[in-house]
């Protein structure tokens, strides 16, 4: 099952006199990602390379170094760790000693891989969004119900007939929670899916 992060991870690597400095951390969409590589790169180091995957959007920079030693090992680390929505960048603060390409992969793909390896994780659940509306008598029955399955309350919102909730639900939960609301509401308010199709860019 893929993970992201629970929080942002730092670990630091000497390789021949060269300090890498991996920064990890989780990110929801590319945007995030991006923001987060900025906010960790340092200007006055001598490489920032990084990598993300969130889905099936990913991308990567080697920023200077030679084609292929950097970012996609690091990209290579993000998926050999089964991570997902996670952004990482790897500094390098040159030690005077040339490395060679081989070098510079196992450097930054493994220093990317063992902050990954040590950072606190949690287990991505593929979530559905749904709506539904609830009578205010039913109100706190119906959240104690979504609480036992997982779901959480997106946006609540409140009118003449009750209570309206989007919902994010665990994809396994959505068919119990569907009987369940339809008994509650003897079938006059259904749960309604509407669960775009995930999508990215590469």
């Amino acid at each position: 099952m893929p993970s992201t992060l629970a929080a942002s991870h730092v670990y630091r690597e000497t390789v021949k006199k060269s300090v890498f400095l991996a920064q990890a951390g989780p990110a929801a969409d590319p945007q995030a990602a991006l923001a987060f590589i900025a906010a960790h790169s340092d200007a006055a180091a001598t490489h920032n390379c990084w990598a993300y995957r969130i889905g099936q959007a990913y991308r990567f920079s080697d920023d200077g170094e030679p084609g292929g030693t950097a970012g996609r090992p690091i990209l290579q680390a993000i998926e050999g760790q089964d991570c997902d929505r996670v952004a990482v960048v790897v500094t390098r603060w040159y030690g005077g000693i040339n490395l060679g390409t081989g070098g510079l992969v196992r450097a930054y793909g493994g220093t990317a891989s063992n902050c990954l390896r040590l950072a606190a994780r949690l287990e991505i659940v593929d979530a559905v969004m749904a709506t539904c509306t609830c009578p205010f008598g039913d109100l706190q029955h119906l959240k104690a119900r979504l609480a036992q399955a997982g779901a959480s309350i997106v946006e609540e919102s409140f009118g003449a007939a009750g209570a309206t909730l989007t919902l994010s639900i665990p994809r396994p939960a959505v068919d119990g929670l569907r009987d369940w609301v339809a008994n509650l509401s003897r079938g006059q308010a259904p749960l309604r899916i509407m669960d775009p199709p995930m999508g990215g860019d590469r």
